[in-house]
Order: structure tokens, then sequence, then C-alpha cells
């Protein structure tokens, strides 16, 4: 096992990261961004107010996109485990 192949391996595992958290962060992004506007047009300061539709369009959001995001960890989970032998080999 070369440090080079712990690079590519660490390289990979972080861009699958970003692949499958960046649907669920822009979505709170956006419906938090939304939320704040509209309070700040409103003037109505509720903190909670913001808590219930990004719970709804967090969960929307993992409905729609949840089984592609589960395929591509479970593609990854799989061709690490795979990797394995020719790692240790």
């Amino acid at each position: 096992m070369t440090p080079e192949y712990v690079v590519q391996v660490g390289r990979h595992a972080l861009e699958m990261l970003l692949i499958v958290a960046a649907p669920l962060l822009g979505v709170a992004l956006v419906v938090g961004l939304a939320v704040s506007v509209l309070q700040a047009i409103t003037q109505i300061n509720e903190n909670t107010l913001s808590f219930l539709p990004k719970l709804l369009a967090l969960a929307a959001t993992l409905g729609i996109a949840g089984p592609w995001l589960l395929a591509m960890l479970t593609d990854f989970i799989r061709e690490t485990f795979m990797s394995i032998p020719g790692a240790i080999g």
C-alpha cells in the first residue's frame, strides 16, 4: 500500500461525501434563506418558524434523492471492499 494509494482512497471518500451531502445541504440552505427573507419581510422573529419548513424540505429531498444517494454509497462501499485485497498484496 503506497502513500499515493492512500491519498487516492481518501480523495475518493471526500468526493463521495460532497456528492452525498450536497443535495441535502443545498435544500436546507435555500429553504433557510427563503424563510429568513419571509421573516424579515413580515417582521416575525420566531426561531422555531424555520425548523418545520426545513424538516419537510429535507424529508422530501430524502424521499426523492434517497434511492440515488443510497445506490452511490453502496457502490462506493462495494468498490472499497473489493479493492482491499489489491491494496494489501
